[in-house]
């Protein structure tokens, strides 16, 4: 009889885990991020790579172009492919691009930037990830473009393509 209730009891919590992990596997657990277009950005300072001196991003956004935030890391490969049309955008006169280097070792930012070049105006260190997370990141490579109010007009989730570097282009020559 005992034996009987210990078997009972071991197939019902058997029967109960199945149903549960079953039922589980039917629910879509999609993270998607907080719609941010045409939100402002969050006020934030980091400090920059190459001085050291602390920079308050408000004084990073350009008055009469657009802002490029791009959230990279030197360890990221999506970063290497991406970073081919960064340098591309710098040459653009309708664009002023930052960099946001997500937790990342210095000397790896600084050997990245020598070997591929500095597309950027500043680059700021995110050591912890909270700049990116508050921003609205989740991922490297991210790229945000911001107008001169600060205003959010677009975010790229992964690295840049030549479509979405077509259609920077497009929103920089319609916005000047």
């Amino acid at each position: 009889m005992k034996k009987n209730i210990i078997y009972f009891i071991l197939v019902f919590f058997f029967i109960t885990i199945f149903v549960l992990l079953y039922n589980g596997l039917e629910k879509v657990n999609v993270y998607i991020p907080e719609k941010i277009i045409n939100k402002k950005i969050i006020e934030f300072s980091g400090k920059e790579l190459y001085s050291n001196n602390i920079v308050e991003f408000d004084t990073l956004v350009s008055s009469n172009k657009l802002t490029i935030v791009n959230i990279w890391s030197s360890w990221c490969k999506p970063c290497r492919d991406e970073h081919k049309y960064l340098m591309k955008l710098k040459n653009h006169k309708n664009f002023n691009l930052v960099g946001i280097n997500y937790k990342d070792d210095p000397n790896n930012s600084k050997n990245f930037i020598s070997k591929y070049g500095n597309p950027f105006s500043k680059i700021l260190l995110d050591e912890n990830g909270i700049i990116s997370i508050n921003i609205g990141a989740y991922a490297v490579p991210e790229t945000f473009i911001v107008n001169s109010e600060r205003k959010i007009l677009k975010k790229y989730i992964g690295p840049l393509t030549e479509k979405k570097f077509q259609e920077i282009l497009s929103i920089g020559n319609e916005v000047n």
